[in-house]
Order: C-alpha cells, then sequence, then structure tokens
C-alpha cells in the first residue's frame, strides 16, 4: 500500500528536525519561504495566502498529497486551514485560527468566555509612527494585534519609549504591513467583526511564572499533551529556558485545562494542535492568559518526545490524515527532563563568535542526544532584532538529563565547549509579563 503524505507549510529548523524523524510510512513534504531572509522574503511583495493555498490545491492530486498541516504562526496555520477546507482535508476551521491569531479579538472572547483568566486590554488608538496617546499609564506592555516570534511585543517604560519602538524605516513599514495583510485580507472576509489587524494593543500588568499548555482537540475533545515552563532570563521577558516537566501544581494544571476547553469550544476550533500560554500567580492563585496558538509548539516537540516518548509532530500528521492520535504507541523515554535553552545577547554592541566546526564535533561526541542551532547575523541584522525583539538569539541547545541538578550541569558543561554564556542561571524566575497597574 502507497503510504500517505502529508504537506507541511513553511517549516523551519525545529520542523524539519520533527518531521524528518518520521519514517518512509509516513513521508512529509513542504512547501513555503523564508519571511526573514533575503532574497526569499522578497515574495512578501505579492504575497497572497488564498491564491497560495489554490495554487497548492491544483498540485495535491498528482503530488499524492492526503492531508496538511503548520506549525508557523504567521501563514502556515491558516494557510493550512485555508487548504484543508478547500479540498476538504481535516483541519482547524479558518474562523477558529483567526479568532486566535487576532489577539485583540482572541481578548475579547476570552472576556465572554473566561473573565477571570483574562486581563485588561485595549486597542493602541495611533498608528505605526504616531506620537502616543498622553493618557496611558506606565510602565504597559504593547504587542502588535497580529505578529509572531514575539516581535514587537516589548515592555515600554514612557511615552518616549513607546514612540521610539513604533517609530520604522520606510523599508520596516513595508515589511510588517506585508506581514500582516495577507492575514488582513482573510479576516475582513470571514471575520470582520474582529476589525483591523494592522493596529498595536495595550494589556494590563500581570504577574507570576509563564507556562504553556500544549494539546490538541480531536472530534471536539481536548486531550493535554504537558505543561511547559517559560523561564526567562532575570529582570526581562526574554525566553532563557522552556523547561519540561514543570513543578505547576494540578490544581492550575486542571483550572489551565478548563479556561482551554472554554475558549476553544467557544471559536469553534473542534480539531487540530493548540499551544496556550499563561501566567500563573501561585502567591494569589491567579491564572492569565496570555495567547493561543492555532498550531504545534514546534519547539517543545523534542522535549515531549524526550520525557514522555509522544511525538508531538507524529500528532501533526495523524490529526492532518484525520487519524486518532490515542492510537499512537509511545516510544522508550531518554531523559527525566529535558529544556531548550536559548543563547540570547542583551548587548548590541556584542557579537557573539559563532561554534567551529571543532566545537561542533565536541559537542555532538559529549552530546550524543543533544541539538545545536546557531543563528548569525551581520551587525545590521543585530541591531534590528534588538529593534523588533529587544534582544539578539543566537542560539538554541536542547538537552535531556536525568534531573534538574543534572541539566544544570549539562547546561553549564555545554556552554562552556561552545564559549557561550550559560542560560541556566539559578531556579525558574519570575515572568517579567509584570506590568504597573491601570495599562488599559
Amino acid at each position: 500500500m502507497t503510504p500517505q503524505r502529508t504537506l507541511a507549510l513553511f517549516n523551519y529548523d525545529w520542523d524539519r528536525i520533527g518531521f524528518g524523524r518520521q519514517s518512509g510510512a509516513r513521508p512529509v513534504d513542504s512547501a513555503g519561504f523564508d519571511l526573514f531572509s533575503f532574497p526569499s522574503n522578497a515574495r512578501l511583495a505579492g504575497f497572497d495566502l488564498e491564491r497560495f493555498t489554490r495554487r497548492l490545491a491544483r498540485q495535491a492530486t498528482r503530488r499524492g498529497w492526503n492531508g496538511v498541516t503548520s506549525s508557523h504562526e504567521q501563514f502556515g496555520a491558516l494557510g493550512a486551514a485555508l487548504l484543508a477546507e478547500r479540498i476538504g482535508w481535516p483541519g482547524t476551521p479558518v474562523a477558529a485560527v483567526l479568532a486566535c491569531q487576532h489577539k485583540l479579538h482572541a481578548r475579547r472572547v476570552l472576556d465572554q468566555v473566561c473573565p477571570e483568566a483574562n486581563v485588561p486590554f485595549a486597542e493602541l488608538p495611533a498608528r505605526y509612527g504616531d506620537p502616543a496617546p498622553e493618557d496611558l499609564r506606565y510602565p504597559l506592555f504593547i504587542k502588535p494585534v497580529k505578529a509572531a516570534f514575539s516581535v514587537l511585543a516589548r515592555e515600554v517604560a514612557s511615552r518616549d519609549e513607546l514612540h521610539a519602538m513604533t517609530r520604522f524605516a520606510a523599508w520596516e513599514l513595508w515589511v510588517i504591513r506585508h506581514l500582516v495583510e495577507p492575514f488582513e485580507r482573510i479576516c475582513r472576509e470571514r471575520l470582520p467583526e474582529a476589525g483591523s489587524a494592522h493596529r498595536l494593543m495595550t494589556e494590563a500588568p500581570v504577574c507570576g511564572r509563564q507556562y504553556n499548555l500544549d494539546g490538541y482537540v480531536w472530534r471536539g475533545e481536548l486531550r493535554p499533551l504537558g505543561f511547559v515552563e517559560s523561564v526567562m532570563y532575570p529582570g526581562t521577558r526574554a525566553f532563557m529556558r522552556f523547561d519540561y516537566p514543570c513543578a505547576l501544581a494540578d490544581e492550575a494544571r486542571d483550572r489551565a485545562t478548563s479556561v482551554a476547553r472554554r475558549f476553544l469550544a467557544a471559536i469553534g476550533f473542534d480539531h487540530g494542535l493548540f499551544n496556550m500560554e499563561f501566567i500563573h500567580d501561585a502567591a494569589s492563585g491567579k491564572l492569565t492568559v496570555i495567547e493561543f496558538n492555532p498550531r504545534l509548539a514546534a519547539q517543545f516537540s523534542d522535549l515531549y518526545l524526550r520525557v514522555d516518548g509522544v511525538d508531538p509532530h507524529r500528532v501533526a500528521i495523524e490529526l492532518a490524515l484525520g487519524r486518532d492520535p490515542a492510537a499512537l504507541p509511545r516510544a522508550a523515554p531518554t531523559a527525566a527532563v529535558a529544556s531548550s535553552l536559548v543563547y540570547r545577547s542583551f548587548d548590541p554592541g556584542w557579537q557573539p563568535t559563532m561554534p567551529s566546526r571543532v566545537q561542533r564535533r565536541a559537542f555532538a561526541a559529549v552530546f550524543p542526544d543533544g541539538f545545536l542551532f546557531s543563528f548569525p547575523r551581520r551587525r545590521g541584522q543585530i541591531a534590528r532584532d534588538f529593534k523588533w525583539l529587544g534582544s539578539y538569539r543566537y542560539g538554541i541547545a536542547h538537552l535531556g538529563a536525568r534531573d534538574l541538578a543534572d541539566l544544570m550541569r549539562r547546561c553549564r558543561e555545554a556552554s562552556e565547549l561552545l564559549g557561550w554564556p550559560a542560560p541556566c542561571a539559578g531556579a525558574a524566575q519570575e515572568s517579567s509579563y509584570e506590568l504597573a497597574p491601570g495599562t488599559a
């Protein structure tokens, strides 16, 4: 029997590894382009997501595709939903993807179904580059209504800082507009009540630690995969590590699952993988949703596989082909704990040295279970990263271990070998999603 083929849209590093794990019995093809590298991103100039999916639909029979999936936030998840709808494959409803990705609309829905898990919010009544309104209270957290990769999501301490953050050169404004416009066109047609996505929004302060609930919905039934803790660099909201498993209390896990179930049901999300980011304040017990992502958190897939023997990329394939992932066998776990370690610079004048071939070979020899990514940038690119993200992420490593102490030891050893500062300072830090009261 010919194996069923799955199409994965806008694959990046994690997906290349995750789908690359699948045997010949589960072949995966890819389509899409790199949004942030020239000349690939020149395609943004005339990119139309619906035209893109129509072209793929015409190719589907000839290529032997039987389903589609994507963990890509900007275009992939919505593109997969559009293509699945067009052909009649299993997929997440288009309106549900739009409702998650339009962050202002998602807040409004959350206000209706889970107000206890929401945060005061407001649309920022100013365009990019315009002077900020005078009646805002600082510091505050600001983010685009539609974005990905935490681009332009930032805490700002003053009106001047907000204005500086949202002033861009003409080419930057061009990139921002063309990243949002394919979503905007579909949203105007399919979810007009959400309003324009070419906007920024503000959110009030939240205290606590940041977590992720990963799971999927099969025939309307929500099934959690697990909880990952997002550990921040001290005094920032920049990710230092993603640790699995985590010490979140069972009661908080149950509440988080209940919130996810109610929200996803409200927007008609009845099929597919999801990721819910949230803050939990252990002192008060308050749980606050940051956002819902209608896709696999691909960076975490390897963590679940190491610790639980569950491969979320395999789950994605099963869902795309209309098969129940609950029937999947589990692999033998290889670690009790695992972490995605993020190497990051907060000094725009410092450019780290990328690992040499000798260092890479040494890393592979000492950590045969490890993954290593490096992200070299030119100085101009580093400056852009600082403006858009507030820091420069230059490397990521994945490691498993016997326990947390062993993980931190391996983290320090790996970092010394690479010549990079170790991203393993102390225990989990408080999320800097902590802002001043009265933002909205």
